[in-house]
């Protein structure tokens, strides 16, 4: 039996000419098989919307076009809510495009605007009928979530 974990053929990785070459190259502490760092950096719907799974004014429909109030992006605001303003600032969006443009659950979209058109940082616009092409978007919008 050897001392140490079996190295690699130093003539397998390039720039490796030694044993002692590898040892430093070699992170130190425990190893870990899963990414913490990964894990930190998602955090779960019902966080985001304080564990509503409805907004508190009423729904809105998917095709709903939301734009962000003048003076509204200089609110403070953080997170999922100020990447909404920001996405909203330019053009009005449909509920599931914020939804994709941010990279949340529709859902957990839904809650957000609702929230943020209820503190008059958003207006609404729910449309009366839709083209085939709003459709079609919408559909493909969702499919990306």
């Amino acid at each position: 039996m050897t001392d140490g974990p079996r190295l690699p053929d130093s003539r397998m990785i390039p720039g490796l000419e030694s044993r002692e070459a590898w040892s430093a190259a070699r992170p130190q502490g425990p190893v870990t098989t899963g990414s913490a760092e990964a894990g930190d950096s998602f955090v779960r719907p019902f966080i985001v919307t304080g564990g509503r799974t409805a907004p508190r004014t009423g729904g809105l429909r998917v095709d709903t076009l939301v734009r962000a109030r003048p003076g509204a992006v200089d609110s403070a605001l953080e997170f999922e809510r100020l990447s909404i303003v920001r996405l909203c600032a330019e053009r009005a969006l449909s509920v599931a495009e914020v939804a994709a443009g941010i990279g949340v659950p529709l859902g957990v979209a839904r809650i957000l605007i609702a929230d943020l058109i209820a503190e008059n940082l958003l207006d609404h616009q729910e449309s009366t009928a839709l083209s085939g092409h709003a459709i079609e978007r919408i559909r493909d919008l969702v499919r990306a979530l």
